[in-house]
């Protein structure tokens, strides 16, 4: 089979599927209870690695999973981090490999996304991005029956990206996944500051707010989620913030992590 194969386990996630698996049961024993009644049709995750971030995400895809158990499809956007890409990238392969299992990529959905959208090509070298790789083991464990698409994003501009995810949130039984870390490398107190300027701008859907002291790698994965999310009528639900610093207890160089459900 042609596969898209890990290139981050053993670095952002473990190798081994028990240690996956022994991670997300003690980031779901930890969940706290929530009384919403929201059917997720897109997520923002982070992607560091899972000691970091894994149970901000966590929270974000067991909700998904606790209320729409029958996803059938999985979009998952995230930022090139490694290489340059004019557009944007969709990983045309059969499966996509994790340490739990194969996960079967939606090849006929994502030829015809490329067909609708100019911007959307196909360099191998950007599925090597462990922004949207670390999310998969997540996928797997909630939506083992799910199919996958993979689509890493360059040099484009959140209006073309949200004309992609309106066409994506109008499909049934898919859920989108934007994934994005907030700020990079300041102080604690700093961090603090700067992504609370991001989940309040994403709370209210607000545009102006995120161009406005927002710093997150995927910022434009989050404003196209945002103008989609304005043009459905989607509503948007905090899960969870943190930052590097409840794991390495240094406050002078953190990153941000958040978690929301948007329905």
């Amino acid at each position: 089979m042609n596969k898209r194969k890990s290139a981050v386990a053993g670095m952002f996630y473990p190798e081994s599927c028990a240690e996956i698996k022994h991670y997300i049961e003690h980031f779901s024993q930890a969940m706290p209870k929530l009384d919403w009644d929201v059917l997720p049709k897109a997520l923002i995750v982070p992607h560091a690695g899972y000691i970091y971030s894994g149970y901000t995400a966590n929270l974000a895809y067991r909700y998904a999973a606790l209320k729409r158990p029958d996803i059938k499809r999985v979009v998952v956007i995230g930022p090139s981090h490694r290489v340059y890409v004019a557009g944007a990238s969709v990983a045309l392969y059969e499966g996509y490999h994790t340490p739990c299992g194969e996960l079967e990529i939606d090849l006929g959905y994502s030829h015809a996304l490329q067909k609708q959208f100019a911007f959307l090509g196909f360099h191998p070298n950007a599925h090597e991005e462990h922004s949207t790789e670390v999310q998969m083991p997540f996928v797997r464990h909630y939506f083992k029956h799910a199919k996958v698409v993979e689509i890493v994003y360059g040099d484009l501009t959140h209006a073309e990206l949200s004309c992609l995810t309106d066409t994506v949130l109008h499909e049934e039984d898919t859920l989108l996944v934007i994934s994005t870390d907030l700020s990079h490398f300041y102080t604690q107190e700093e961090a603090n500051t700067l992504d609370q300027t991001c989940i309040d701008a994403i709370s209210k859907l607000s545009l102006q707010g995120l161009s406005s002291g927002c710093e997150a790698c995927g910022l434009t994965g989050i404003k196209a989620l945002v103008q989609s999310a304005q043009t459905l009528g989607l509503k948007p639900h905090f899960l969870d913030y943190r930052t590097s610093f409840e794991r390495s207890k240094d406050a002078s160089r953190v990153v941000g992590y958040a978690s929301f459900v948007l329905g």
